[in-house]
């Protein structure tokens, strides 16, 4: 299974690695601030986006 979200910022999608970091589709790391809201771990930008999923789902 694929848990996959969003990034409306940068309008490309975004893998989870672990329950608080995802790589997104330029090889960026992102923190997870919330279930809607992301860090770009090179910039510190704050990002919405679409649900981060859960490992249990």
């Amino acid at each position: 299974m694929c848990n996959r979200f969003f990034d409306y910022a940068d309008g490309d999608f975004a893998v989870s690695i672990s329950d608080s970091m995802a790589m997104d589709s330029d090889g960026d790391l992102m923190l997870r601030m919330g279930d809607h809201m992301a860090m770009d771990m090179d910039t510190g930008d704050i990002h919405m986006i679409s649900s981060w999923p859960d490992d249990d789902e």
